[in-house]
């Protein structure tokens, strides 16, 4: 259950969080995992851009392929640059954005749905695939371990996985019916503009 916080060596891999879908069915939050989460949240927000870094340092350090999704971090080696970059600031704060969103929205499923398939069509947009998704969640239980201290429980780690394994697995939706999207735009784009044989002179 536990797991370090990133220190200047290479922090150990985190397994990501897999949705458990296909096999099992959708993750189900239930009413005990979403009361978990709400007040684990209070204490967490306090310290919002703090996880942001740490969860996005050791996701580059742990799944460096990550990179390759962000344009401003692809070619930067420097750990010590990323902990003072603004932009991974910023991002990281957006990142939290959605988390603190997803969790106000948890008393209200529906709205929480729509929030993630639209994030997950904005991520076929920006090229990020959702083999990545799970990493994310994996990191920011790793950030928010050493700032609840003893309130970390086995049984609160399970409820934020569940989170996680929901909104991802949403995400994941949204990102397959925008690329289908665009692919059935491309197709009748390419069909409107092939010739018509019969009116083709020979």
């Amino acid at each position: 259950m536990g797991c370090a916080i990133s220190g200047s060596g290479l922090t150990p891999r985190t397994p990501e969080i897999r949705n458990t879908e296909d096999a099992d069915g959708p993750a189900r939050l239930t009413p005990r995992h979403i009361h978990l989460i709400q007040e684990s949240w209070k204490v967490i927000q306090e310290d919002i851009a703090k996880v942001g870094i740490i969860m996005f340092v050791r996701l580059f350090e742990t799944h460096p392929e990550c990179k390759d999704v962000f344009f401003l971090f692809r070619d930067v080696e420097d750990l010590e640059r990323l902990r003072t970059s603004r932009e991974l600031r910023a991002h990281g704060l957006r990142v939290m954005s959605f988390i603190e969103k997803s969790v106000a929205r948890l008393d209200q499923l529906e709205r929480l749905q729509t929030l993630a398939l639209e994030l997950g069509k904005s991520h076929y947009r920006y090229n990020a695939p959702p083999k990545y998704y799970g990493y994310v969640g994996a990191e920011f239980i790793c950030a928010v371990q050493p700032i609840l201290k003893d309130r970390w429980t086995a049984e609160l780690e399970t409820a934020w996985k569940t989170l996680f394994q929901f909104v991802t697995g949403i995400m994941k939706d949204g990102y397959l019916e925008e690329e289908n999207t665009k692919r059935n735009l491309t197709l009748t784009s390419s069909s409107k503009e092939r010739p018509d044989k019969r009116n083709t002179m020979i």
